[in-house]
């Protein structure tokens, strides 16, 4: 049975899943089989396995980072907010419901078996698990009943390393008080603090780690900088969603939608040095990018009426009438059609009119489709007839059927059929992180160079596999730099 360790959070956001995920890049790097596990998550990334089943983006970087085929016994709950109150509940990777907050409370300890078996399977197979927390091991209205932090930590019996988040401020009340909101028997699984993203000279807080332990007795395991790593995030929180400004040559606009889900799916044209990829809420903020992005969602026909709204449609379709290329990915997609209509309640209800920009027409429909899939970029004409014959990897998730009415955009396979539609200088898809792997997005970046009469030669850029790998090594070498590794291994030898 593998030996394990476990990062907990102050907060949502301190850090846990970069932590983890470094953790498992180094002892990977060390010569152990490691495994991450998250037993519940909740995000609008997601990804889709091998064998096709549904998991959280953040446990696929993590499994990248130990060198790992990601699997959803890594993440066996996976909850996807569909709205204020209510969340899509997937459970070992298969959808078993939409349920309010209470309902899920009240459901969430049927589910304590599927975690306890996806774990010590997983260990089973492994030398080193690294467990990640969610939120914070101190909400303690949500602790009874809890497999999520300290309760996870018990049943797998793990010590626990707590990150606290420094930017913000109160670093020190947070790790100090996080802790003594927790009854005795937890408090001694926590192990070591963790201070994270800090700037600034060090030596100037390194008096309060005395002090801190002279009030608690835990020791500070390091102090991690703030990190500028290209590594996939989460959720909402995501500082990368916070990018406004654009600093490249291209200038690529993400919309960024209420309930954006997959907004990962961009992040690999940042890649290239001549681009910049930024995050866009508002009219005034869009400017005359070079491409506008619409991203998956998970309330596609909540977030058309926002964008209606708001201003941003409006815009976008004007931005389109004078030339500017625009692309939709899964609900993206969806939004750019003639019409969308929800005839079994399974979003919003009802029929919604569409941007108009491509002929299709879409029908939700209750069950999921979610698949791996490579792909061909079909002939096409206009803008994007550059494209052609480019290749792509990725996958779908999507409630809906649509009717293309016009040229598809590519070709599938396995099992051969055709996927989204294109039309001037707009095209759509229903394949998530089509522009990862493959031929796609050096073409799309050369063919926007060169309408900015820029030669392609600056759209060459690293693989993104290759770009990604170098990401985790940064990352596993910064925390060996910050981190007290003798400390963190005798932690793990010695468990609970």
């Amino acid at each position: 049975m593998a030996r394990s360790i476990m990062v907990q959070g102050t907060t949502s956001n301190a850090g846990k899943s970069l932590v983890a995920a470094g953790l498992c890049r180094i002892f990977s790097q060390d010569g152990y089989r490691v495994a991450p596990f998250k037993s519940q998550n909740m995000a609008l990334n997601s990804f889709v396995t091998a064998d096709g089943l549904e998991m959280g983006r953040a446990q696929v970087m993590q499994a990248e980072a130990a060198g790992r085929e990601p699997e959803v016994r890594m993440n066996p709950i996976l909850l996807k907010p569909t709205n204020d109150t209510g969340s899509q509940v997937i459970v070992n990777g298969e959808v078993v419901g939409t349920m309010g907050a209470r309902e899920y409370y009240a459901y969430k300890e049927r589910l304590r078996p599927a975690v306890v078996r996806a774990y010590e399977s997983l260990a089973a197979e492994n030398d080193v698990m690294v467990l990640e927390g969610a939120g914070s091991p101190a909400e303690i209205n949500l602790s009874r009943g809890d497999f999520v932090n300290m309760g996870m930590a018990k049943i797998a019996k793990a010590p626990v390393l707590l990150v606290g988040d420094i930017n913000p401020g109160g670093v020190f009340a947070a790790l100090y008080g996080t802790v003594k909101l927790l009854p005795e028997d937890e408090q001694r699984l926590v192990k070591a603090f963790v201070i994270n993203k800090f700037r600034g000279d060090e030596s100037i807080l390194r008096p309060g780690f005395d002090l801190l332990r002279s009030y608690i007795d835990i020791p500070v395991a390091g102090v991690v900088p703030y990190l500028e790593l290209d590594l996939d995030d989460e959720d909402s929180l995501a500082p990368r969603l916070e990018r406004r400004k654009a600093e490249g040559l291209l200038d690529l606009a993400v919309i960024r939608l209420p309930h954006i889900s997959n907004f990962t799916d961009f992040v690999s044209l940042g890649r290239f040095e001549c681009a910049s990829v930024r995050y866009v809420s508002r009219p005034d903020e869009l400017g005359s990018p070079d491409l506008i992005l619409l991203p998956g969602t998970k309330n596609t026909m909540g977030d058309l009426l926002w964008l209606r709204q708001n201003g941003l449609e409006a815009r976008i379709l004007r931005l389109s009438a004078d030339g500017t290329p625009v692309v939709g990915v899964c609900g993206g997609y969806q939004m750019l059609g003639e019409r969308i209509s929800d005839p079994y309640g399974v979003e919003h209800g009802g029929e919604l009119r569409g941007m108009g920009l491509l002929p299709g027409v879409t029908e939700f429909a209750r069950e999921k489709t979610r698949t791996r899939r490579s792909g061909t970029v079909g002939r096409l004409e206009g803008f994007f007839a550059p494209l052609s014959g480019a290749s792509f990897e990725g996958y779908e998730i999507h409630m809906g059927r649509t009717d293309p009415g016009g040229a598809p955009f590519a070709s599938l396979s396995p099992g051969g059929g055709q996927d989204g539609c294109a039309q001037g200088a707009v095209f759509g898809s229903y394949v998530h992180g089509l522009f990862d792997e493959g031929e796609l997005a050096e073409k799309l970046v050369a063919l926007l160079l060169q309408k900015r009469g820029i030669t392609a030669a600056a759209a060459r850029s690293m693989d993104f596999a290759v770009y990604k790998q170098t990401q985790y090594d940064l990352l596993a070498a910064a925390l060996r730099k910050s981190l007290d590794m003798k400390m963190i291994y005798r932690i793990l030898d010695e468990g609970v």
